[in-house]
């Protein structure tokens, strides 16, 4: 009878079978059957499912911003937040410093990954600037583990050095990388900014009119039009309206290599809360968008339209969000969410009827795994992957609040939401890393991984 270092017992798997799942060294090693185990844990009546991907966060603020607020987590805090939420593995954006070339910001981000972090993390660097080195590092990324870049639609420098951007999507493809693009036009941005500021209305209540839906349908139809060019794989990172997710499925059904994320600011709110006093808490980039848009995007998660949910985690203080100084041309965009994605995708998706449980599965961690190349390593309940395991109970019901936080964020865009169906017990790589609502794992316990070339979902 084989032998397990531990074994969480009589749990629901996303399949739908009872069984039981033995843990040794770190990986899965059975599935059902018998099997005796050094410790073991009963979870009966509750889920078991794989820890959750989630390939948008930041955990590290931008090296060249040294003024003003910044981001409030680390990779210890947020990755904190994460395995509270169910999340054992996150990808966190990595700028760069002023002649800071990709691969010498990924060595400088990893060395500070590797003695914060408790979850697991993959890098993206940010390129900021397709200059030369930048374009001699792509072809040597995937051989330092890194499976993307990311660039910005929405910074003015894009339009300028647009050959340098589409030769950095088409090294980029070329070398096994996906290309991650955040799909707002900068100039209908500054035209929609202008008219309003000349009309009175700078004020945050207007932010969602500054960055109009158009605007990102001209983006991604941009992105669509790269990939098309380049043949290079695109990973549009948290699509917000119903436009621009039609022009995906469109650029899909001729075979084009495009990839589509979400984020749950976008499924669980709308732009009218910008009619809020303190609409300054919800300000993200895109913006809310209607109750159409909302709709739309639930029905893409379940046609398979979207790939994946990710969070874009940005995490500011409140006082930093509510600063009255802040306006539509002065802004910091950004929410926390990585504790709650998994909690309140399941409460308002599966719970609901809107999506499978096996969908959430697909959406919040195996489709993530595999774009990025950690699949079937992350993403999959199976033996020899790595036991990221989440149990969760879908009857468990909480209220959102500050308090339960683990992020250094000390306000959630959800607070008071009612939430039914939380994380319990989350493993990482075979170690119980967090239980009954305390964090257990310690810091620098976390790896950061070396992706694969970039795959398919």
């Amino acid at each position: 009878m084989p032998r397990a270092d531990l074994a969480i017992r009589n749990g629901t798997l996303f399949n739908g079978a009872i069984a039981d799942v033995g843990v040794a060294g770190g990986t899965i090693i059975q599935i059902g059957g018998e099997l005796q185990a050094a410790t073991e844990i009963d979870a009966s009546g509750k889920l078991v499912l794989p820890g959750g991907v989630d390939a948008h966060v930041h955990l590290s603020s931008p090296p060249r911003e040294t003024h003003g607020p910044r981001w409030v987590d680390d990779f210890q805090s947020g990755s904190a937040a994460a395995l509270a939420g169910g999340i054992t593995t996150v990808g966190n954006m990595t700028f760069g410093a002023p002649d800071e070339s990709p691969l010498e910001a990924l060595r400088r981000e990893a060395v500070v990954a590797e003695r914060q972090t408790i979850a697991d993390v993959f890098l993206h660097p940010v390129l900021d600037d397709p200059d030369e080195r930048a374009l001699e590092d792509i072809p040597h990324l995937l051989e330092s583990g890194c499976s993307s870049i990311k660039i910005f639609l929405s910074n003015p420098r894009f339009d300028r050095s647009l050959d340098g951007y589409l030769e950095a999507i088409r090294r980029a493809g070329a070398s096994g990388l996906i290309s991650m693009l955040h799909c707002e036009d900068a100039a209908l941005i500054a035209f929609a900014t202008r008219r309003l500021i000349a009309e009175g209305r700078s004020s945050l209540h207007y932010f969602p009119e500054s960055r109009p839906v158009v605007a990102e349908v001209v983006a991604t139809q941009r992105a669509i039009a790269l990939a098309e060019l380049t043949g290079a794989p695109v990973y549009v990172v948290h699509l917000s309206s119903e436009r621009a997710l039609e022009a995906c499925a469109h650029a899909r059904a001729r075979g084009i290599p495009l990839f589509v994320e979400t984020r749950p600011l976008y499924l669980h709110l709308t732009e009218s809360i910008f009619d809020d006093p303190e609409c300054g808490r919800f300000v993200g980039q895109p913006p809310l968008r209607s109750a159409s848009d909302v709709a739309a995007l639930w029905a893409g998660l379940r046609s398979g339209a979207i790939d994946t949910v990710c969070t874009d985690h940005a995490p500011w203080s409140l006082q930093a969000k509510l600063d009255p100084e802040l306006s539509i041309e002065r802004l910091r965009p950004g929410v926390e969410n990585l504790q709650l994605l998994l909690p309140m995708l399941y409460s308002e998706g599966v719970r609901t009827g809107r999506i499978s449980l096996h969908r959430l599965v697909e959406l919040t961690s195996t489709n993530a795994a595999r774009l990025f190349g950690l699949y079937p390593r992350k993403g999959t309940l199976a033996v020899g992957a790595d036991a990221d395991l989440v149990v969760f109970d879908p009857r468990l019901e909480r209220t959102v609040t500050a308090a339960m936080l683990h992020s250094n964020a000390d306000y959630s865009v959800y607070d008071g939401r009612q939430v039914t169906g939380w994380p319990v017990l989350t493993l990482r790589r075979g170690e119980i890393v967090f239980r009954d609502g305390q964090i257990l794992g310690q810091p620098g316990s976390g790896r950061v991984l070396a992706c694969g070339p970039a795959g398919r979902p």
